[in-house]
């Protein structure tokens, strides 16, 4: 399987020696920084740079034709955006502090340790990915649009909450660095990781794994697999989930819940690319992406010393939040509609018409367990079904079933109906409006089209045209 190419722009070496090149290529290499472009002639620097996007430079100050202080300025001048990192043999300190006023990112002095090579080139690349994501969703605010909806098509959702979060993952898609992703039990958090993968246009596959109750071997075998002969019944090698995912991306739910030894293990994995395999002394490097999930609350676990902070900050490099179903009621009709095709086909049967009254009652109930309650709910409302229109009568029951009778006085059962009733016409009007959006889409924007699809007049379409702002 072919590795993909890390970080997505390529490293620029500068230096007129070939033995130097070949040190920081195999150092960069041995990190998995496998997309490099070798330069030994200073005067072919600019030109190159203008034809071709580079992530960072490495740039060696004793060259002839151009020197490395020259050519540091005109890079600066015309190219601010690269990061550029003096590598040379010279430890004045006055040469650096002037590379360093004049735009330098880092200074190193020859021979460089290994490990602060990699750590300057990862955290300059790192550097470089914050400010694309920052100028993404700089756009995504003022243009209000996604790049690739097909993307979240698993996704049901109208709420501008989840659109805003699309966003955020549309900026950070392709960045190598992990995803955090919390929220309540039920809430999607799988989903969410699939759209990330489905938009970082990465090789290899999705390879999901919950590590909830793994115990600290059985979580190293999964993820970084065995040598022939480390336990007993390893009769031959077997690779984890780590190299299936090469390429890919790995996706790990409940990370929440796995032990102290385990989190080291994971934390040498996102520091340094590499993992032992069991019984094995040679590291192996992984270009994985790794995306988490937990329901839990990490920085209280943090507190209690459950969970360790440096593992936690790797982690949220990128933080998605998803929030409740209680939280976005508005997606409750196209959450139900959707239910509703599934379940019937799952069923062998016609779809059902949910009555008004149903969302009246749904906007009553919390939903602990969030839009996979809800599937659960309409599922065993469809299989109960016989006639054409949904009974309410399996949804009371469940809700009688699993929240107690509310104690409220009769300002607060007041209270309560108002604010319910606000909410029924903010869904019935998010339907309506999304009805005549999906119609004037499918039609062209055709109005007379869409008027006919929807069996309304055209002047009412028009009218809610204007109601509504499209």
């Amino acid at each position: 399987m072919k590795a993909s190419l890390y970080p997505s722009l390529p490293i620029l070496m500068v230096d007129d020696e070939a033995q130097a090149l070949d040190s920081f290529e195999t150092v960069l290499l041995f990190a998995s920084i496998n997309n490099v472009i070798r330069c030994q002639d200073s005067r072919e620097v600019m030109t190159l740079l203008s034809r071709q996007e580079i992530e960072v430079m490495l740039l060696d100050l004793s060259m002839p034709h151009i020197s490395g202080e020259e050519l540091l300025s005109l890079v600066t001048k015309d190219f601010p955006e690269i990061p550029v990192i003096i590598i040379t043999g010279s430890n004045d300190v006055e040469t650096a502090v002037a590379c360093m006023k004049c735009g330098a990112f880092d200074y190193m002095v020859k021979p460089v340790e290994k490990s602060r090579l990699i750590s300057g080139v990862r955290r300059a690349v790192e550097i470089r990915e914050l400010q694309r994501e920052n100028q993404l969703l700089r756009a995504h605010v003022l243009s209000n649009q996604l790049r690739h909806p097909e993307a979240f098509s698993e996704i049901i959702t109208s709420s501008g909450t989840m659109r805003s979060i699309f966003q955020y993952m549309e900026a950070i898609s392709n960045s190598p660095q992990p995803v955090l992703i919390t929220g309540e039990t039920g809430v999607g958090k799988e989903l969410v990781a699939k759209a990330i993968h489905t938009l970082s246009n990465r090789k290899s596959d999705f390879v999901p794994v919950n590590v909830a109750g793994l115990d600290d071997n059985v979580f190293a075998d999964t993820l970084f697999g065995h040598k022939k002969g480390a336990f007993t019944g390893a009769d031959q090698a077997r690779s984890g989930l780590i190299e299936q995912a090469a390429g890919g991306t790995l996706f790990l739910d409940e990370i929440g819940d796995i032990s102290p030894s385990s989190q080291v293990k994971l934390l040498r994995l996102l520091q340094d690319g590499e993992f032992f395999p069991l019984g094995s002394d040679i590291a192996k490097h992984s270009d994985a992406r790794v995306l988490v999930a937990t329901n839990q609350d990490l920085p209280t676990l943090q507190e209690s010393g459950k969970f360790r902070k440096d593992l936690y900050y790797r982690l949220r490099a990128h933080h998605i939040h998803i929030p409740p179903l209680r939280d976005r009621y508005e997606d409750l009709p196209f959450l139900v509609d959707h239910f509703l095709g599934k379940a019937s086909k799952a069923l062998g049967r016609e779809k059902p018409t949910p009555p008004e009254e149903l969302f009246s009652l749904l906007v009553t109930y919390p939903f602990p367990g969030n839009v996979r309650e809800l599937e659960s709910m309409i599922f065993d409302a469809v299989t109960s079904s016989k006639s054409e229109r949904l009974s309410l009568e399996p949804f009371r029951s469940y809700i009688r079933q699993t929240e107690p009778a509310p104690k409220t006085g009769a300002t607060e059962r007041s209270i309560a109906t108002s604010t319910l009733r606000e909410k029924i016409d903010t869904i019935s009007q998010m339907t309506e409006k999304q009805m005549i959006i999906d119609a004037l889409n499918k039609t062209n924007q055709n109005r007379t089209k869409a008027a006919e699809l929807l069996g309304i007049s055209r002047r009412t379409l028009q009218n809610k045209i204007k109601e509504y702002g499209l």
